[in-house]
C-alpha cells in the first residue's frame, strides 16, 4: 500500500477511536447509552430538544433537519425529515454578506400546538419560517399544491442560529423573546402566535431592554379551583442585560427576571399593541460573608416544591461572573414568592438629575403593572384596554422595580464552566427538602451533585462526550436523564441508590436515602431517618473507610527537586479554601487547587480545608478536603513510565505505528532510488567528486525527531492564562484528579484535536485537519505520582 493510502485508512481509524463514536457507546453500571453521530448519519447541531412525555419520543431541531428519538428503545433508528433551504434562498442569503454555514435552516424552535401539532421554526437563511409538523406520521403538512405549508417566523425564530432565544407555550399561544430584525439589533418579548389584534411586543426603550441575552422562559398557571383572588396567569422571562441604572464607565451586566400578564392585550392610546403589565427586576446571586456576586445569567431550571401548587415554584439558576478572570460556576435558587413581593414593591426611579434630590412620580391607581383580577374587575377595569393613560405612562417610564431578588449561593465551583442545569427533589414537602443538581459543563461531562441542608456533596462526575462538545439540553424523564449536545444524545439513570456502586460512593448519598448494605454489597433506598450531625461522615464510618469526607487520609507523592504538580481540593460550598504548607515562595493557588514547584525547603505535608455551610450560616465549618506529603525520590531515572488506560492511548500507539510505517515507507523510497542513481526532482551528482556522492542527498538531512511516545500517552490540556483580553498558552497539564470528597470520578478527555468551527459554533462530525500533538514542561496531578501506581518522572531538558 502507498503512504498515501496508509494515510487514508489510519485518519478514520484514528477519529473514530478518538471520539468514540464508531459503535453506539454503553456507559457501565449507569443504564446509560449514548448517539454518536454515526447514529444521525450527518446530521448535526442540535439545538433544541422537545420531549413528548406520554410516548417517549424526543424531537430533536437540527441543522436541516427534524429528527424523532424513541427514548424507549433507543436502538432503533431515529426518524428524520428534512427541511432544507432552496438554492435561490441560499444565494440571496450569500449576497447580503453572511456565511455558507449561518445561510442553512438552523431548527430553533418545537413547542406542541393544542391540535396535538408539533409547530416547528428555523432560521431559515437569515428569513425565519414555521412549518407544522404531523408527530403520528411524522410528516410536514403540505399545501394544496403539494409543498411545505410554511408561515413567517418573524418574532417567533431568531434570524441567526447562534443568537440567545426562549420560547414557551401558553395555552396554545406562543410567547417568545427573540430578535426581530435581520441585524440582530431589535430585540423583543411578544405574543406571537394568537389573533392579529392581540400579538404585542416590548415598547422600544432601552429601560424596557438593554442589549439582553435571553436564558429561560416558564408559564405559571394559576389553578382555576384555588384562586380566591381571581389573579390572571402570568409568563416569566429570564435573561442577561446591560444595566442602565448604574452609572458607570464600564458596562456592567445584570440578570433579570421579567413578568407579562396573559390576558394583557396593550393599551387604548399609550402602549398600543404594547405589554401593560411588563415588569423587570434584578437577580443578586451573591455570598455575602466574602462579597462574591456571580451577575451573568447561564440557564434557569423551573420546578414545584409541592407538586400541583404554583405557589410552591422556585427557579433554579445557573450564574457566572463578568469579573472573574478564570470558569467559575455558581448555583442559586429564587422562590415565586420572594419574585412576586419585588413585583408588587417600590418602583426604581430611572429619570436622571443634576439636583441632589429628586422626587419621584407618585404611584397612580390602579396600581401600573398589576395583572387582572377580581379587584380590578369590580372597579371597571375587564381589559388593559380600559386603563387611564397616567397608569400606562408611568409603567412605560417606570419599568424597572426598587428592591432586588436575592438569594446566596447553594454552590460554587471554580475552574468548571456549566452550561446547562436540572433539578431532581427528594423527600415531601413537609419536611427539609434535599436537591440533586445535574449540571451540564462545557467539555461534555454531566455532574451529579447533592444539596441536603447546609451540606453541598459532588456525587460523581460522568464523562459523557468529547471535550469539544458542550452539554446544551438536559430533560429529566421517568429516572433518566437526556443529554445533548451539538452532535450527541446520551440516555443516562439519574434516581436510585443503585447508581452507586461502593460503599464510600453510596455514604455520600446518605442525605438522599441511600444505604450500604454489607450482606448484599449493595447501595439500598432506606427510609431510616440518617441522625443527626454530619450523616455523610457518619455513613462512611460505618464504610469502615480511612478516608472522611472532613478528615481524609493523607497521600505520599515521590516527587524530585524541579518538577511542577497540582495538587487537587475539591471546593463545592460558597465558602473559600486556604492550604497549609511549608512556607516556601514557589506555590501558586488555581482556584481551590495549588501549584507546586518542589524544592528542598518545599518537602513536606500540604493540607487543605474549605468552608462548609449552607447559604445562611454565619460562621461555616472548616472541613478538611485534602493531604499531601511531598517525599523526595531518586531523579536519576531515565525515561517516563506511566500507567494508562483507555481507547486514546490506544488511539495514539497506532497513530505512531502507522507513522513508523510511513517513515519507513519513505526511507526504503529514498534508498531504491539512490541504488538506481536517479532520485526523482533532485540533479544527479558531478562523476568528478565521487568521493562525495550522495552527500548532498542524505547527509544534511536530519531525521525529524518526534516526541517521546510514552510522554504522549497522558490526557492532557492547556493550561491557559488570560493577558490583556489575549489567552496564552503556557504549559500543557494532566489535571486528571477524583474530585469530590474523597470518591472515584471518570476520567475525561481533554484533547488539543477541536471539531467545531469557533467562528460561530457550528459543529461536523469529525476534522482531522490538525494532526498536531504537542507536549512542553509537566504539570503533574497529585493522583498520578501515587508510588503505588509506580509512575517515573524524568525532569524537563
Amino acid at each position: 500500500m502507498s503512504p498515501g493510502g496508509v494515510v487514508l485508512v489510519l485518519v478514520p481509524v484514528f477519529c473514530c477511536l478518538l471520539y468514540g463514536n464508531c459503535l453506539p457507546a454503553t456507559l457501565p453500571g449507569l443504564d446509560g447509552t449514548i448517539l454518536g453521530p454515526e447514529t444521525f448519519k450527518g446530521v448535526t447541531n442540535f439545538s433544541t430538544f422537545h420531549l413528548d412525555r406520554p410516548s417517549g419520543t424526543l424531537f430533536l431541531g437540527a441543522r436541516d433537519a427534524i429528527l424523532a428519538v424513541d427514548t424507549k428503545n433507543l436502538n432503533k433508528q431515529p426518524k428524520k425529515i428534512v427541511w432544507e433551504v432552496p438554492e435561490e434562498k441560499r444565494t440571496s442569503c450569500l449576497a447580503k454578506g453572511k456565511t455558507e454555514e449561518d445561510c442553512r435552516n438552523y431548527i430553533r424552535l418545537l413547542e406542541f400546538l393544542e391540535n396535538g401539532q408539533l409547530y416547528v421554526c428555523g432560521t431559515y437563511a437569515f428569513d425565519p419560517q414555521c412549518v407544522f409538523l404531523e408527530p403520528s406520521s411524522f410528516t410536514l403538512e403540505k399545501t394544496k399544491n403539494g409543498g411545505v405549508k410554511m408561515e413567517t417566523g418573524k418574532g417567533k425564530c431568531p434570524f441567526e442560529p447562534s443568537q440567545h432565544y426562549t420560547a414557551v407555550m401558553a395555552d396554545g399561544i406562543l410567547y417568545t423573546a427573540a430578535t426581530s430584525n435581520f441585524l440582530g439589533t431589535v430585540f423583543d418579548i411578544s405574543r406571537a402566535t394568537g389573533p392579529e389584534q392581540e400579538r404585542i411586543r416590548t415598547e422600544q426603550s432601552l429601560s424596557w431592554l438593554s442589549d439582553p441575552k435571553f436564558v429561560s422562559s416558564s408559564f405559571i398557571k394559576q389553578p382555576v379551583d384555588n384562586n380566591p383572588t381571581g389573579d390572571d396567569d402570568k409568563i416569566y422571562f429570564f435573561f442577561t442585560e446591560t444595566a442602565k441604572e448604574y452609572d458607570l464607565y464600564t458596562k456592567v451586566k445584570v440578570p433579570r427576571v421579567a413578568r407579562v400578564c396573559k390576558s394583557d392585550v396593550g393599551g387604548m392610546k399609550t402602549l398600543q399593541r404594547r405589554w401593560t403589565t411588563f415588569l423587570k427586576a434584578q437577580l443578586v446571586c451573591e455570598d455575602k460573608p466574602s462579597g462574591q456576586r456571580y451577575n451573568v445569567l447561564i440557564d434557569v431550571f423551573t420546578t414545584q416544591h409541592i407538586p400541583g401548587d404554583p405557589s410552591s415554584t422556585h427557579f433554579y439558576g445557573l450564574f457566572t461572573s463578568q469579573w472573574e478572570p478564570e470558569d467559575v460556576s455558581a448555583v442559586c435558587v429564587f422562590s415565586l414568592s420572594d419574585i412576586s413581593k419585588v413585583m408588587d414593591g417600590p418602583f426604581k426611579e430611572l429619570k436622571k438629575s443634576f439636583e441632589n434630590w429628586n422626587n419621584p412620580d407618585p404611584v397612580p391607581t390602579p396600581r401600573p403593572g398589576q395583572c387582572l383580577n377580581n379587584a380590578l374587575k369590580a372597579d371597571g377595569f375587564e381589559s388593559s384596554l380600559k386603563l387611564p393613560d397616567k397608569v400606562l405612562t408611568f409603567v412605560r417610564d417606570h419599568p424597572l422595580m426598587e428592591n432586588s431578588v436575592t438569594a446566596a449561593p447553594l454552590l460554587v465551583r471554580k475552574g468548571i464552566r456549566y452550561t446547562k442545569l436540572a433539578v431532581n427533589l427528594k423527600g415531601s414537602a413537609e419536611e427539609q427538602q434535599a436537591a440533586v443538581l445535574h449540571l451540564g459543563t462545557d467539555r461534555g461531562e454531566l455532574h451529579q451533585v447533592a444539596v441536603v441542608g447546609q451540606n453541598t456533596t459532588l456525587l460523581q462526575e460522568i464523562p459523557l462526550f468529547s471535550s469539544t462538545e458542550p452539554v446544551n439540553n438536559i430533560i429529566l424523564h421517568q429516572g433518566r436523564a437526556l443529554v445533548g449536545s451539538p452532535l450527541s444524545v446520551a440516555r443516562v439513570q439519574t434516581q436510585g441508590c443503585a447508581l452507586y456502586p461502593s460503599c464510600e460512593v453510596c455514604a455520600r448519598a446518605r442525605g438522599l436515602g441511600c444505604v450500604w448494605s454489607s450482606e448484599h454489597k449493595t447501595c439500598q433506598l432506606s427510609e431510616a431517618d440518617p441522625g443527626p450531625g454530619d450523616v455523610i461522615d457518619n455513613a462512611l464510618k460505618k464504610c469502615g473507610a480511612h478516608e472522611r469526607r472532613c478528615n481524609p487520609s493523607t497521600r505520599d507523592l515521590k516527587v524530585f527537586i524541579g518538577l511542577r504538580i497540582l495538587l487537587p481540593c475539591v471546593q463545592l460550598s460558597p465558602r473559600p479554601c486556604s492550604w497549609e504548607y511549608p512556607l516556601h515562595r514557589h506555590t501558586r493557588q488555581h482556584n481551590s487547587d495549588l501549584e507546586v514547584t518542589v524544592t528542598e525547603d518545599n518537602l513536606g505535608r500540604y493540607v487543605c480545608t474549605c468552608q462548609e455551610g449552607g447559604p445562611n450560616v454565619r460562621e461555616p465549618t472548616p472541613c478538611l478536603r485534602a493531604a499531601y506529603h511531598l517525599i523526595l525520590e531518586d531523579p536519576s531515572v531515565e525515561g517516563w513510565v506511566e500507567s494508562t488506560k483507555g481507547r486514546h492511548v490506544l488511539a495514539v500507539y497506532i497513530l505512531f505505528f502507522f507513522m513508523g510505517l510511513l517513515l519507513g515507507a519513505c526511507l526504503f523510497y529514498f534508498v531504491y532510488w539512490r541504488k538506481r542513481g536517479a532520485i526523482p526532482g533532485l540533479r544527479r551528482p558531478d562523476n568528478s567528486l565521487s568521493s562525495e556522492k550522495g552527500r548532498e542527498l542524505l547527509g544534511s538531512t536530519a531525521t525529524p525527531q518526534s516526541p517521546s511516545s510514552a510522554s504522549l500517552l497522558s490526557d492532557g490540556f492547556r493550561l491557559t492564562e488570560k493577558r490583556n483580553g489575549t489567552t496564552t498558552s503556557t504549559t500543557t497539564t494532566t489535571l486528571l484528579s477524583n474530585h469530590g470528597n474523597g470518591g472515584h470520578h471518570g476520567n475525561s478527555y481533554s484533547g488539543s484535536l477541536n471539531n467545531s468551527n469557533p467562528s460561530n459554533g457550528l459543529y461536523a462530525n469529525c476534522n482531522t485537519s490538525s494532526g498536531e500533538l504537542k507536549l512542553s514542561s509537566e504539570i503533574l496531578a497529585a493522583n498520578r505520582l501515587d508510588g503505588s501506581m509506580g509512575v517515573v518522572v524524568r525532569p524537563e531538558g
